[in-house]
């Protein structure tokens, strides 16, 4: 990322439980783009949310010769996330789901269905779906090649969740937070400097049983190990309560965690958000490309950090730049002539980046939570390895 030195600095993250109402959005979100894509895989999806208390609005543009029941699907998004019963003042049954849907615009589609390069010609190629710069980041921090700060901070939340559902954590409800600060010397995380903790409860749950359930349930078994000591701070619903949570407490909206999605900020980060877009869209197609670029080269050795950018221009099939930066990592080879290797290594086109990570089939609400990179609970495609043979013979 930034340090190469062997000073001693301070990184954060942080995660949301998939209860959070910006997450209840994208969950709802990504389930109705893989609903349409199960029946219809040539779907063209730009599918937003919104939820408040009580509500949930359903939006975007949408062309398919599918049909799927939006609200239906929205409501057992909602009830998988656990809000039923209306406990924690929302319900999945009880909530009004509106919609607002219509169909893509025309001037969009024209570019995407055949790119610029191949007009006037037999060929048909997808052009990019829209403007825009993509980023792609991997280190050495854990084995997965992500940073240590958002990796353990999703580690916590989806252990939040775990607990309440399984019972261990009888007083949660499904909102809650985390973020980590982690103690870094030069590229090597030293130490877990500080937790939070924020879970929603039951109004009737003392604050002493909120926090040892989270402890005993959460916060140890995940942490337990070398960087976390009696020095690490740890903080558990800091204000004292939080019984009023998930879309009754605050409004939520699709793509509005896009930070939690990817690197915790430590790599920089495009414009567009993932969840609720269809392959075409470049937000998500070339930000998981990029990922993969970046672990595949980590990977292989040409550096110990490294973020892939690639820019794309709408209705046009090859990016317009491809850089990769190594922030004085690299091994043998500069940036530059990384970055000329990868051109020759990955067709970054739209087209050829789907029919590589197979991504026309319903993948995408699993990833809607604790994280898009770095799962090694999912088999995506974008997190393979199998690049690296082809990277140390070119």
């Amino acid at each position: 990322m930034f340090n190469s030195t062997n000073d001693s600095w301070l990184f954060t993250s942080e995660s949301v439980t998939e209860g959070h109402p910006d997450k209840v959005c994208d969950q709802i979100a990504d389930s109705v783009l893989d609903a349409l894509l199960l029946h219809d895989p040539c779907s063209r999806v730009a599918c937003e949310t919104v939820t408040t208390t009580g509500l949930v609005l359903v939006m975007g543009e949408i062309t398919t010769s599918a049909y799927v029941d939006i609200p239906m699907i929205a409501r057992e998004a909602i009830r998988k996330i656990g809000y039923t019963g209306n406990p924690s003042g929302f319900d999945a049954d009880s909530c009004a789901v509106l919609t607002s849907i219509d169909e893509q615009s025309s001037d969009i589609a024209m570019g995407v269905n055949c790119s610029l390069e191949a007009r006037g010609s037999d060929e048909r190629s997808t052009g990019a779906g829209d403007q825009g710069m993509m980023f792609g980041f991997a280190n050495e921090d854990t084995p997965e090649y992500m940073p240590l700060p958002i990796t353990l901070a999703h580690r916590l939340t989806r252990r939040l969740a775990e607990a309440r559902k399984s019972g261990h954590a009888p007083s949660l409800y499904p909102d809650g937070k985390s973020q980590v600060t982690i103690r870094y010397e030069g590229e090597r995380p030293v130490h877990i400097d500080t937790v939070v903790i924020s879970a929603q409860h039951r109004a009737d749950a003392p604050p002493e049983t909120v926090r040892e359930e989270i402890e005993d349930a959460v916060i140890y078994p995940i942490l337990a190990g070398d960087l976390f000591d009696s020095r690490t701070k740890v903080f558990i619903n800091p204000t004292g309560r939080f019984v009023i949570g998930g879309p009754q407490g605050d409004s939520g909206l699709t793509g509005r965690k896009i930070i939690c999605d990817t690197y915790g900020g430590f790599g920089h980060h495009g414009g567009g958000a993932f969840s609720g877009k269809d392959p075409t869209k470049v937000d998500r197609t070339g930000s998981y490309a990029a990922r993969y670029i970046a672990k595949n080269l980590v990977a292989a050795g040409f550096c110990s950090q490294c973020e892939v950018q690639i820019a794309y221009i709408i209705g046009l099939s090859e990016p317009v730049s491809v850089t990769v930066t190594t922030f004085g990592t690299g091994v043998g080879h500069s940036d530059e002539a990384l970055s000329a290797l990868v051109r020759r290594v990955f067709d970054l086109r739209p087209d050829a980046i789907i029919e590589r990570f197979d991504m026309l089939r319903p993948i995408y609400a699993q990833v809607s939570n604790y994280g898009h990179f770095g799962r090694p609970d999912l088999d995506l495609p974008w997190e393979r390895l199998d690049a690296v043979k082809a990277l140390l013979s070119n």
